[in-house]
């Protein structure tokens, strides 16, 4: 099936919602005040068929009132194709051109125009209209579309109207069915017996019943326990289709127009996002951190417009500017948005998000990476998003949620980078080359200050070297095996080929010093009297010595000799084979030691499972 929405648009009582039920059956005005006033308040809808081509065409009629602008965007961001109406008694107004201009700036890309109320002119002042008409869309859109006649109440040209909706819409091109599930919520009502049903046109993906779905910015989860499309219950809705979706465990106090359904742990909402922006020609000046309403999706929320590189941006410029919003949205790199001020309400411009979740940067930084995420291929967007995020790389899903893309399209594009060398992935993280680069030297260079000032330390602590390098644990543990620059032991870090040059004079007074004092060895302070150095060397140096298996460290302060150790092993097993159990003052003696040293002795022996304390005795566990 093809699905295509299109929007109705034009000003207020000039046939719209007439035209819609004239061409489907379905009365789009749907509220009371609406049937009573004869007017469109809030969003209608209906559809066209055509199955002779497998086409529907889900229809979003649209208030015409200045005043229900807001109303009008609400359902403009998912359409495809609009219906331009204008009334031939009296032609163009000022809603039937600012909502060309919104439509503009959506970038809607294929449209009709239809001028009503034929029945109520002559011909001669329909051609005026018409002529009137071709100038006015010229520059835009609509410069090329059809500009067909019609009448709702005779039915004049409807079936040729049809007929061109249905060629128009044959050539949109599709929206991506295999995208992320996105759907922005423009109604939230109940049904008695099935309880909240939330309704839009999805923007991307599909979604089946019982499928788990995300809320946002709420962070509700629910699932689908039913799915209706333009009235029929369906197992799967798809990207271009009008949905109702009846929400699991959902009340509907909880939602609002304007919320977004999607699928689950993929969207971030956000309160800050840099964006192009252009401004309409009969707009007012814009000043630098000027505050206007932001329309994107069904959402609306107020922005603070902090411009890049300038401090005003006259009628008609266009710039890349950075909105800060008071409420979050959720929304993708690529999608559109609209700016309007709230006095007096009008729509000054818009244009596209290019970044959802940009870095902090001053006025004139960062443009180059604008223009890219603006006008680069997907390759090009991906890469340099990456790259943005540094060492922290980005995970897979992250990228999918950030633009605007299908997801065979991003893995297809995340393997072409990975096969160029640009990326690097860590499991589930993603890092580019560069930033990878940028880390490793940083860390090299380190380690080369770290050997100079520490040059009797084997390495610089990993949990330091992690923490000065700010990258989470899992990418850290991967990237380190892949510098060849640097050796990693349990527990530290080196430059490859590093190791620590004791003076063979140092090593030998400690050797000799220790051998010498046999089971009453000199502590390291007294070693660090003997050298003439301070207890952090000598710790350096014994340390040294015990990762070359000449010494055995009993604690921080007391080593034994190799040779010393081995005979205290040796007594042990002579003393056990003709005894179970021994005392400390048994084990004193027997080495020949005082308390001072035994009972550090057998600690270290406890804890390294030759002997078991029980009591105030110990029995052996040598075998």
């Amino acid at each position: 099936m093809h699905y295509v929405i299109l929007g109705t648009a034009g000003h207020i009582d000039h046939g719209k919602s007439a035209l819609v039920k004239a061409l489907t059956g379905i009365d789009p005005d749907r509220l009371k005040e609406e049937k009573e006033r004869g007017i469109t308040i809030d969003l209608g809808f209906a559809d066209l068929q055509y199955p002779e081509h497998s086409l529907t065409v889900g229809i979003v009629d649209v208030p015409g009132h200045e005043r229900l602008v807001r109303n009008m965007l609400a359902g403009a961001g998912g359409i495809d194709m609009v219906l331009l109406v204008i009334a031939a008694d009296e032609g163009i107004m000022p809603q039937t051109k600012e909502h060309l201009y919104i439509c503009d700036l959506l970038n809607i890309k294929a449209g009709i125009i239809a001028i009503t109320k034929t029945d109520l002119v002559q011909p001669e002042w329909l051609q005026l209209v018409k002529d009137e008409v071709r100038d006015f869309v010229k520059g835009t859109f609509l410069e090329s579309s059809e500009i067909l006649p019609v009448s709702s109440k005779t039915g004049y040209n409807l079936n040729l109207l049809k007929e061109k909706i249905k060629e128009s819409a044959l050539k949109v091109k599709p929206k991506p069915t295999k995208g992320l599930f996105r759907l922005p919520i423009d109604r939230v009502f109940t049904l008695k017996g099935f309880g909240t049903v939330v309704t839009g046109t999805a923007l991307s993906g599909s979604i089946s019943i019982e499928d788990t779905v995300e809320l946002l910015p709420s962070c509700l989860n629910s699932k689908a326990r039913g799915i209706q499309s333009h009235g029929k219950p369906v197992k799967t809705a798809y990207a271009g289709q009008r949905v109702a979706i009846n929400l699991q465990g959902i009340d509907k106090t909880e939602l609002k127009r304007g919320d977004t359904l999607v699928e689950p742990n993929r969207f971030i909402p956000t309160t800050l996002i840099d964006v192009s922006l252009e401004l309409l020609k009969d707009a007012p000046l814009v000043k630098n951190r000027a505050l206007f309403h932001f329309h994107t999706g069904t959402s609306e929320t107020i922005a603070r417009c902090i411009l890049y590189g300038r401090e005003e941006l006259s009628s008609g410029q266009s710039c890349y500017c950075q909105m800060r919003l008071d409420d979050p949205v959720v929304v993708q790199s690529g999608d559109r948005y609209i700016l309007r001020r709230s006095s007096p309400q009008i729509t000054i411009g818009g244009g596209e998000i290019l970044d959802t979740s940009p870095l902090k940067r001053k006025k004139k930084e960062g443009i180059e990476d604008l223009r890219v995420f603006e006008h680069g291929s997907l390759h090009e967007k991906i890469a340099l998003k990456i790259k943005k995020a540094g060492g922290g790389g980005m995970k897979k899903t992250a990228i999918e949620g950030w633009i605007k893309a299908e997801i065979p399209s991003i893995s297809d594009s995340i393997s072409s980078l990975k096969e160029q060398g640009r990326l690097i992935r860590f499991e589930d993280i993603l890092m580019h080359k560069d930033a990878f680069n940028s880390y490793k030297t940083s860390l090299i260079k380190r380690l080369t200050d770290f050997h100079k000032s520490n040059p009797l330390k084997q390495g610089m602590p990993k949990e330091e070297v992690r923490a000065f390098l700010r990258l989470d644990i899992k990418i850290f543990n991967i990237s380190i095996s892949l510098i060849d620059e640097i050796q990693a032991e349990k527990d530290s870090i080196s430059l490859k080929g590093f190791s620590i040059e004791v003076s063979p004079e140092d090593k030998k007074i400690v050797l000799d010093a220790l051998d010498k004092g046999q089971f009453l060895p000199p502590f390291k302070a007294d070693l660090a009297s003997m050298l003439s150095v301070d207890e952090k060397k000598v710790g350096d140096i014994l340390k040294h010595l015990e990762r070359q298996g000449v010494i055995v460290r009993i604690n921080d302060s007391l080593y034994l000799s190799q040779s010393s150790y081995q005979k205290m092993i040796d007594l042990l097993k002579k003393f056990f084979r003709e005894k179970p159990e021994m005392t400390v003052a048994e084990f004193r003696d027997l080495l020949g030691t005082t308390r001072k040293y035994a009972v550090p002795f057998l600690e270290y022996l406890d804890s390294n499972k030759i002997t078991l304390r029980v009591g105030d005795i110990r029995k052996s566990l040598l075998k």
